[in-house]
C-alpha cells in the first residue's frame, strides 16, 4: 500500500493478468487445514455490525482454525486506496467493494472469479442483488448487502410539534418539516449539500440518468432538464437544513449529529440508527422510520439501491482460505443477522421473516420495489466517484446559487474526461 495512488479505471494497465499471477492460495487439506493462519478482510466504516462480526469471526475460526482480522476503511478516498492495495504483492485477502464500482476492478483483472462459490452458497439469491457482481458473464464478487434510504425521524421532536402519523406525499413531508421549524427549537432535517446518493435517487424519480451513451461512448447527462428537476427537489429538501452545502453525510457522520437529539429527521440508511444509538443510547426509543414519500402517495421518492459486494483479491496468496471465509460470512444464518441488525434488504425469499424484525427494512421496501435503481453498472463509472466527486461539486454549486444548466456546463468536461478513461 505504499505505491502512488491511481484511479480505479487506470488499474487495468498495472493489473493485466493479475488473476493468472495469483497463487490461488497454496495447498490445504480441507476447510480445517488452515490452523494458525490469519485472513485480512477490508470492510467499510459502518458495514460490519458488532454481533455479525463476532459470530462470523467465531464460526470462521471454528471451521478453519484460522483467524480473521477486519480492517475498517473510510469511504473518503477508498477507490484510490483500494486500487493501490489490489496492485500490491500482498493485498488484503477479501475486500468490500461498492456495487457500482465492482465492474471497474473486475475489468482491471484485480479480482478472482467466484462462479463456483456462488453456485454453492448463493443459488437462491435474487438476481437484482447479484447483477452488480457479474462482469462479461463471469462472477467476480458475491453480494454482501444492499438497501436504500428512508426517512429516519425523531419521534420525540415530531410529538413536540404536534405531528401525528407519517407523511405519504412529498408536500406532506415538507409541511411536517415546516411545522417542526415553527413549533420547536429543533432542526427539521439534517441534509448536507453533497448527499449525492440521495440525489441520484431523485434523478431516477424524474426519469433521468447521470450519464448516457452518445456516439458509442458514455458521456455526462448532467445537463438534462430532468436532472435539473431532481436537483430542484433536492434544493427544496435542503432548505429545511442548516447543514453545510459543501459536505457529505459522512463529514461529519450525520447519525452522530442526529444523536444529539435536536434533529427532526435524516435521509438515512437503516444501519445509521445503530450509529446514533451508540453515540446516545437514550435515543433508541425515539427513532422511527418511514418510506421517503414521492409526489403522489402511490409512488415513493426515487431511491438509489446501494450496497456492497465481497471480492477476493486476484493477487491474494490466501484465496482458498478467503473462499472459506465467504462461505461463513454469506451463510443463511449470517445473512439473516445482517438483515436484522443493520436493516439491509433480504437477498433471498426465505430471509423475509428477518426483515419483519427491522422497521428500517419495512420502510425501505416500498421505494425499493417501485422507485429503486442504480447508476449504470459499467467499468467507467468508478472513475466518476473518485474524489473530488464532480457530481458533489455540481450539487454544491447549485445550492450556492448557480443555475443547474450553468453548473452542469462547468462540471461536464470533468465527468466526460473520467468516463473516457479505459
Amino acid at each position: 500500500m505504499k505505491r502512488g495512488l491511481m484511479a480505479a479505471t487506470a488499474v487495468a494497465g498495472m493489473l493485466v493478468g493479475v488473476t493468472a499471477c495469483g497463487s490461488g492460495g497454496g495447498t490445504k487439506t480441507g476447510a480445517d487445514g488452515f490452523k494458525g493462519q490469519k485472513l485480512t478482510v477490508w470492510v467499510m466504516n459502518g458495514s460490519n455490525p458488532a454481533q455479525w462480526t463476532e459470530q462470523v469471526s467465531a464460526q470462521f475460526k471454528k471451521k478453519t482454525g484460522a483467524t480473521v482480522e477486519f480492517k475498517v476503511q473510510q469511504w473518503n478516498g477508498i477507490q484510490q486506496k483500494l486500487s493501490t492495495a489490489l496492485s500490491e504483492d500482498t493485498p488484503p485477502d477479501v475486500v468490500e467493494i461498492g456495487n457500482t464500482q465492482t465492474a471497474a476492478y473486475a475489468k482491471a483483472g484485480a479480482l478472482a472469479e467466484l462462479g463456483d462459490l456462488k453456485k454453492e452458497i448463493g443459488a437462491d439469491w435474487i438476481d437484482a442483488f447479484n447483477k452488480a457482481s457479474i462482469v462479461d458473464g463471469k462472477q467476480y464478487a458475491l453480494p454482501w448487502f444492499a438497501g436504500n434510504r428512508v426517512v429516519m425521524y425523531n419521534k420525540k421532536i415530531w410529538a413536540e410539534a404536534g405531528l401525528k402519523g407519517t407523511p405519504r406525499t412529498r408536500s406532506e413531508l415538507f409541511k411536517a418539516f415546516d411545522t417542526i421549524k415553527k413549533k420547536t427549537d429543533a432542526e427539521p432535517l439534517y441534509l448536507p449539500g453533497q448527499n449525492w446518493y440521495f440525489f441520484d435517487g431523485l434523478t431516477l424519480g424524474t426519469g433521468a440518468d447521470l450519464v448516457k451513451q452518445q456516439g458509442g461512448r458514455w458521456v455526462s447527462n448532467l445537463g438534462d432538464p430532468k436532472v435539473a428537476k431532481a436537483m430542484d427537489i433536492y434544493k427544496q429538501y435542503q432548505a429545511f437544513s442548516t447543514a453545510p452545502k459543501n459536505k457529505d453525510e459522512a463529514t461529519p457522520q450525520q447519525a452522530e449529529v442526529f444523536a444529539k437529539g435536536r434533529t427532526g429527521a435524516l435521509i438515512a440508511m437503516g444501519y445509521e440508527a445503530a450509529t446514533a444509538v451508540k453515540a446516545n443510547p437514550e435515543m433508541k426509543k425515539d427513532i422511527g422510520f418511514f418510506t421517503i414519500p414521492g409526489e403522489s402517495a402511490d409512488k415513493p421518492e426515487g431511491v438509489f439501491l446501494g450496497g456492497s459486494n465481497f471480492a477476493v483479491a486476484g493477487m491474494g496468496k490466501n484465496q482458498e482460505l478467503a473462499k472459506e471465509f465467504l462461505k461463513v460470512a454469506l451463510s443463511k444464518q449470517n445473512d439473516r443477522q445482517m438483515v436484522k441488525e443493520s436493516g439491509w434488504a433480504p437477498k433471498s425469499a426465505d430471509l423475509a421473516g428477518a426483515a419483519q424484525e427491522n422497521p428500517a427494512v419495512a420502510a425501505a421496501a416500498p421505494a425499493a420495489e417501485k422507485s429503486g435503481g442504480t447508476t449504470p453498472l459499467i467499468p467507467q463509472w468508478a472513475a466518476v466517484e473518485n474524489i473530488p466527486n464532480p457530481i458533489k461539486s455540481y450539487m454544491t454549486a447549485v445550492l450556492s446559487g448557480k443555475s443547474p444548466a450553468d453548473a452542469a456546463k462547468d462540471i461536464e468536461p470533468e465527468i466526460n474526461a473520467r468516463l473516457a478513461k479505459q
